[in-house]
Order: structure tokens, then C-alpha cells, then sequence
């Protein structure tokens, strides 16, 4: 019996890809490293996904965010950015794709996901796995922080479009 490389690697899980590839919508790739948090836009092709528009969390560092890149509220604004990308590239839908991450309730990967969501990206999810809104605004880090946040996202609408 052949296993892919990829398998082998314990990097990809064919059972879950093939099921988010079923749903012929593109997947909203979220990946964290221990530095940032990568939000991709794919779309299958027969020869190889395409990656349609991605954000990396440390983009925000042009709209003047000056924390870390890896942390709750910086998942929020990078799946915020990422999905204002996506609107302008004619995606309004999406599948989550987490890879091999464990699905956490209040994880960061999900607060990028709320930032998709509220980007204006229809992407399914259960309200009980998003972290709080104090976590999102960085409450939890500094009571100035949601201040920044808000901020920070008027700036995404300006170059995005509300």
C-alpha cells in the first residue's frame, strides 16, 4: 500500500481535504507559526491549488500595529485584512481549512476566522468556538489595545471599502 509523502510527514490529512474539497467552495487557509499568523484564500485546480490572496499577520504593520504579530487580536486584524482582500478579488465565500491544529475553543486560528467573518466573508462556524470579544479587542493584553484595534480596522476599511 502506497502512502503519500505528504502523509508520511504527518503534514497533510487527505480525509479532511478531500471533504473541504467537496464543497467546491474555496478554503480559507489558517496557519500560525510562532511569529505570525497566515490567512490564504485557496481554490483548487486539477493541477494544483492556486492561492487567490493571502495576509501575514506582520502586514499590520502598516496600519500602525505595534505588538506582536502572533497573538489574539493580530489573528483578529490579519483574517480581517485577508478578508477585505478577498472581497476585492470576488470571493464571498469560504470553507475553514485549520490543517493539523487542534480546534480549540477561543484559539487564535478561530480569531482570524472572526476577523474573515467580519470582513464580510460567509464562512460556516459555531459561535461557541470564537473567542471572546475581550480576547478579540486584546483586552486581556491591555485595556488601551481595543482602542487600537478599532483603529486599526477603520484604517483596513479605508483601504479596503467598508
Amino acid at each position: 500500500m502506497m502512502v503519500y509523502k505528504r502523509r508520511r510527514m504527518r503534514k497533510t490529512d487527505y480525509r479532511k481535504r478531500f471533504a473541504l474539497l467537496k464543497s467546491k467552495k474555496p478554503r480559507v487557509v489558517v496557519r500560525k507559526t510562532n511569529r505570525n499568523i497566515i490567512v490564504q484564500f485557496v481554490v483548487y485546480r486539477p493541477d494544483g491549488d492556486i492561492i487567490v490572496t493571502s495576509s501575514v499577520g506582520n502586514e499590520l504593520k502598516k496600519y500602525g500595529w505595534e505588538h506582536g504579530y502572533s497573538n489574539t487580536p493580530a489573528a483578529y486584524l490579519t483574517g480581517y485584512v485577508a478578508g477585505k482582500k478577498a472581497l476585492k478579488h470576488g470571493i464571498e465565500e469560504g470553507v475553514l481549512d485549520i490543517g493539523l491544529h487542534a480546534p480549540r475553543r477561543g484559539a487564535r486560528i478561530f480569531a482570524a476566522l472572526k476577523g474573515v467573518v467580519d470582513a464580510g466573508i460567509d464562512v460556516p462556524y459555531g459561535e461557541e468556538i470564537i473567542p471572546s470579544e475581550d480576547r478579540l479587542m486584546g483586552k486581556h493584553i491591555d485595556e488601551g489595545l481595543a482602542e487600537k484595534v478599532e483603529e486599526i480596522k477603520k484604517k483596513i476599511e479605508e483601504e479596503y471599502g467598508g
